[in-house]
């Protein structure tokens, strides 16, 4: 294109940007570099600058607009069609009653089967978005469902929404309005939080919060540092456009460039929409989003219709809910926990609640700035969250604490807390006491070292948790896998005197039987199994042996780096930091914590007692025999069928392969079980080998 013809070059450049935009966001590809994509951006905006007249609204370069004026906020706007709320259902029974409530409305036989689109139910913020003539002119929150707030600059800068509709497969409506849901996936919400923290920013507690909170900046600059994306699943106006089913409107969605998941079906009957509901709820980990249930819309507009809606609720769709994984209590005090490797760590005492069949008690807090950013006080009411539905989490206040404490509040102090004296160090139990980490370590008083966003006892030799944790660590699994002792039994060992380090866990046969057996609930069968176990346990891999040792960043994958390059203990020893980094998979930073640890005449000591006084001996691993998969990083994803993911990591790294749970450049192989998901999407961005399950196990077996 001439550059003498601007009007002509400006817009040839605003529609490989769209449609550049929308293969990536949308579709999930990339036809040109980062680079190049950039060069055409910074072209088109000194064209518009160069000639102000060429800069039209639904430019690629006026996707962020100017910040509103401080303490101004949001326009109020009805929405034309009130965005109603959706029936939550939670068991397969509530769903059949409420099926056959629209049967008997409109008078079917049940022998008929309906046919449902399902979708998830993202766990984002919803939001109306108006077009006219092809043009993005407006976009308003939810609200109360009659009255949002007018939010259009900011989504604006949300990348896969198209500010102009594609009518290139057809004609566009001269009024539509779509409905979606905005939010942060999974892997990028962790990204931005790795963005975030090496910025020296505080880091989000969850997506759904942080796409709330973006939403609703006053400035769009900063929205658009935030990677949030849009997923239609509704029209309710199109003028001019006339459609028989849900599917035929999500396909004109698509084809004037509005995304969606790609994760709704069409199905027949209630069987099936109940089977898709089990299935994505078996899956929700591996899903790219938040999901909290599955939306079964019936597909034929005509039946909707007819069914109407109440004030509050559509009669043609209702919410299919996961099992719960959050739920709302009270925070009755935190803790200071120290831990095996001295970090000092906020615990959370809650109200008993059930959360996913499990009576929670207590949740993690993470560090003293994920309780600053929540601004947690004791007495709130708090969202408590499984993560991955196993560890309980804080994720966020429900109703703060205010006024004077309840009557009785000292009472509920958790019995754990207290002591004669009233509660234990580091303990945070007043009405609405904000947290802050102690000066000193509460177990053994010393001085607390701030590490970055954490804090640390150094006294690893002297601080008891840090001792009982260690000893844990090392008769782990992990470890010397050691299982007929736990922590209890580790304590009354200190206790008694019997134990000073972890290496004197070796030590115990030289211990007078009676000391042993005269230990509480402890007896001559459960001293003799503990015995023979530390016996047997003596000849230990090398791997197991140096992950035992509680060196810092040195778990079973990096114990076993190690002793595959070096071969031995001592060729781990006299390794600098130089030899060090020169193994796959270990940084300057691992290494210089390694070196450190290894010149620490303290620890030196134990790696002694155990080898001399203790007779254990490192067996240095064995020729790893070639395999497919020899050399090569592997990374797993979704559920296998064949072999549980233990199994296939086993089986790879028998192999002489690594498994990292990211992708990245130097991945080799990603094995998908499942539907390919956003991992599936990356690997093919980076070039990186894909293997379906059947494929993987051929491989495995040298097909």
């Amino acid at each position: 294109m001439s550059a003498s013809d601007p009007a002509a070059r400006a817009a040839e450049l605003a529609a490989l940007l769209e449609r550049y935009n929308r293969q990536y966001y949308v579709e999930g590809l990339s036809e040109i570099s980062d680079a190049a994509y950039d060069g055409l951006f910074r072209e088109l905006k000194d064209l518009e600058e160069a000639h102000p007249e060429l800069a039209r609204p639904d430019s690629p370069t006026q996707r962020v607009g100017a910040a509103l004026t401080e303490g101004q906020g949001f326009v109020k706007v009805s929405h034309a069609v009130p965005m109603l709320s959706i029936e939550s259902l939670f068991d397969r029974e509530e769903v059949e009653d409420f099926v056959e409530k629209i049967y008997r409305f409109l008078g079917l036989d049940e022998a008929e089967q309906l046919t449902w689109h399902v979708e998830p139910k993202f766990d984002g913020v919803s939001a109306s978005l108006i077009y006219e003539e092809g043009l993005f002119v407006q976009a308003v929150t939810r609200g109360d469902g009659r009255v949002g707030e007018d939010v259009t600059q900011n989504l604006r800068t949300v990348r896969n929404i198209p500010l102009r509709l594609d009518a290139g497969v057809r004609p566009v409506p001269r009024l539509l309005e779509v409905r979606g849901e905005v939010l942060i996936a999974r892997e990028r919400f962790e990204a931005f939080n790795r963005e975030r923290e090496e910025r020296g920013e505080a880091t989000l507690a969850n997506a759904r919060n942080a796409t709330a909170g973006a939403i609703r900046r006053n400035d769009p600059g900063e929205v658009a540092r935030y990677p949030l994306e849009l997923h239609v699943y509704d029209v309710p106006r199109a003028e001019g456009v006339t459609f028989a089913t849900q599917h035929e409107q999500l396909e004109a969605l698509n084809d004037w460039g509005l995304p969606d998941s790609g994760l709704g079906q069409r199905v027949e009957g209630t069987n099936a929409a109940i089977a898709y509901h089990d299935d994505l709820e078996a899956r929700r980990d591996d899903l790219p989003f938040e999901v909290d249930g599955v939306v079964c819309k019936l597909d034929r507009l005509d039946l909707r219709e007819r069914l109407g809606a109440t004030s509050r609720v559509t009669r043609w769709q209702y919410a299919h809910k996961f099992e719960a994984v959050e739920a709302v209590s009270t925070l009755r005090a935190i803790e200071v926990q120290v831990g095996a490797n001295g970090r000092l760590t906020p615990r959370a005492h809650v109200e008993p609640v059930p959360v996913m069949g499990v009576t929670v008690r207590h949740a993690t807090l993470h560090n003293a700035d994920h309780v600053a950013n929540m601004g947690l006080r004791i007495g709130d009411r708090v969202f408590l969250k499984r993560a991955g539905d196993v560890i309980p989490q804080i994720t966020g206040v429900s109703i703060a604490a205010e006024g004077q404490a309840p009557k009785e509040w000292a009472d509920g102090i958790p019995e754990s807390l207290r002591t004669d004296d009233g509660v234990r160090a580091g303990a945070f139990t007043g009405w609405r006491d904000e947290f802050a980490m102690p000066a000193a370590c509460p177990a053994c008083g010393h001085e607390v070292r701030a590490e970055g966003k954490y804090y640390r006892c150094p006294n690893i030799h002297g601080c008891r948790p840090q001792l009982v944790g260690r000893t844990l660590l090392m008769a782990g699994r992990g470890g010397f896998d050691v299982e007929s002792i736990g922590e209890k039994m580790v304590d009354q060992l200190y206790d008694a005197g019997l134990l000073e380090t972890p290496a004197d866990l070796f030590l115990l046969d030289r211990v007078e039987r009676a000391e042993l057996v005269g230990l509480e609930r402890w007896g001559e069968k459960s001293v003799d199994n503990l015995l023979r176990e530390i016996d047997a346990a003596r000849r230990v891999p090398l791997a197991r042996f140096l992950s035992s040792l509680g060196i810092p960043d040195v778990g079973p994958s990096t114990g076993r780096l190690l002793a595959q390059h070096f071969g031995s203990l001592d060729g781990v020893c006299a390794a600098d930091e130089e030899a060090l980094v020169d193994v796959d998979g270990i940084g300057p930073e691992v290494a210089r914590k390694l070196r450190e640890w290894l010149a620490e005449e303290r620890n030196q000591a134990v790696v002694r007692k155990l080898l001399v006084e203790g007779r254990v001996l490192p067996i240095p691993p064995q020729e790893v025999a070639a395999g497919a998969f020899a050399g090569k990083t592997v990374v797993f994803t979704g559920t296998l069928e064949g072999m549980t993911r233990a199994e296939a990591k086993q089986r790879v790294e028998d192999q002489g392969a690594r498994v990292s749970s990211s992708i990245s450049a130097k991945t080799g192989v990603l094995v998908v079980g499942g539907k390919p998901g956003s991992k599936a999407k990356k690997a093919q961005e980076l070039g990186v080998e894909v293997l379906l399950e059947e494929d993987f196990l051929a491989r495995l077996r040298g097909e």
